[in-house]
């Protein structure tokens, strides 16, 4: 569902960065843009909120690979009461960080795309955020001939991306299927694992 109310909740996150600004001593400006003017132009994210981030201290925000760029995006997602697998309509940025970070993604995954053409071979990629696994997914949707799948656990889990049919590819879909049949059902003895649930947007075979 989209954000039914997009000027109260950038209202609520601008008042969140105040107080971070005021009372944490961290010098960054900031500008907000809700709506449409808010939409990704790579289409990689679904956000409708985007915030930018800038000024002398903008570049702590980015250090460890954008722990507390992800950390803010996660807070306002909270703040403006998203569900998890809604937390992408919220996308923070400092320095341009992540647009070059997506690019960076974009360019991969064509090599994997290329890579799963010419081998017949699944590409693995390394593992990331849930947030950029949801990206590639996007990224690679546009290949007729690919199909993508997520694996691994916890911060291990990363995408493959299969040729379109491949049975690897089904039996990777019917393994997440089941995983997530488990997170919705822990009495059956597994344990929920909300986090990755954020990515079933995208794909339902990641």
């Amino acid at each position: 569902m989209p954000i039914e109310d997009h000027a109260a909740a950038a209202t609520k996150i601008a008042g969140f960065l105040q107080t971070l600004v005021k009372t944490g001593g961290l010098r960054v400006k900031y500008r907000i843009t809700a709506g449409s003017g808010a939409a990704d132009p790579d289409g990689l994210e679904a956000r409708e909120i985007y915030v930018e981030l800038g000024g002398p201290d903008a570049v702590l925000v980015t250090e460890r690979g954008g722990e507390v760029l992800r950390a803010l995006e996660h807070i306002a997602a909270k703040i403006i009461r998203l569900e998890p697998e809604e937390h992408d309509k919220v996308s923070f940025d400092a320095n341009q960080f992540k647009a070059l970070r997506a690019r960076e993604l974009k360019l991969t995954a064509e090599t994997a795309a290329e890579s799963v053409r010419k081998t017949g071979q699944p590409f693995s990629f390394a593992p990331m955020s849930s947030r950029e696994r949801r990206m590639l997914h996007l990224a690679l949707k546009s290949y007729d001939d690919i199909e993508t799948a997520s694996s691994g656990e916890g911060l291990g889990r990363y995408v493959v991306a299969y040729p379109k049919g491949s049975p690897l590819a089904r039996a990777a879909a019917e393994a997440s299927r089941r995983r997530s049949y488990g997170d919705r059902h822990p009495s059956r003895g597994l344990t929920p694992r909300y986090g990755d649930r954020s990515e079933r947007r995208p794909s339902r075979r990641d």
